[in-house]
């Protein structure tokens, strides 16, 4: 008797590692932040920050951060269903679907996020921030805007 049971592959991609200092009274007090995201490549990505006092640890709570904070996108053949237009924070956004063949067209930590959420032909400009963490979470906040692709109804049925 095998037992079946579906194991959920998650891909793991460091985006970026910070060192952040603080002056205190007896010195300087110094902690790592870890920008990590996390996707099974067939429509479910996360992101999330982590901090600790050492880069194993900060990395480590952003990994089980990621994974609790998952969302699901839409996805039409390869690419998302239609275009988008945000603004979050200092950044703004534009995506749009691209035919089969045209790969990612879009740079920064948007190309990673993409890849682990299984979009593999989209072209998109970000605008107004250089900030890794600010894009990261200006990505994800497009792709949850996402709507899934209907199919045409026939009127005359509906009407019925």
């Amino acid at each position: 008797m095998s037992d079946i049971k579906e194991e959920v592959k998650l891909e793991e991609r460091i985006l970026t590692i910070r060192r952040v200092t603080k002056k205190t009274t007896g010195g300087n007090y110094v902690t790592f932040s870890a920008l990590v995201a996390v996707g099974n490549g067939k429509g479910s990505v996360g992101v999330a920050l982590g901090r600790g006092l050492e880069v194993p640890q900060a990395i480590k709570k952003a990994l089980l951060k990621a994974k609790k904070n998952m969302i699901i996108v839409p996805l039409h053949k390869s690419t998302i269903p239609h275009e988008i237009k945000l603004k979050y924070k200092a950044g703004m956004i534009f995506l749009k679907p691209a035919p089969e063949g045209t790969g990612l067209k879009i740079g920064s930590v948007a190309r990673v996020i993409f890849d682990l959420a299984g979009i593999h032909n989209a072209s998109g400009k970000i605008i107004g921030s250089r900030n890794q963490i600010v894009n990261t979470y200006l990505v994800i906040e497009a792709l949850k805007k996402l709507k899934h692709r209907h199919l045409p109804v026939d009127r005359k049925k509906s009407n019925e």
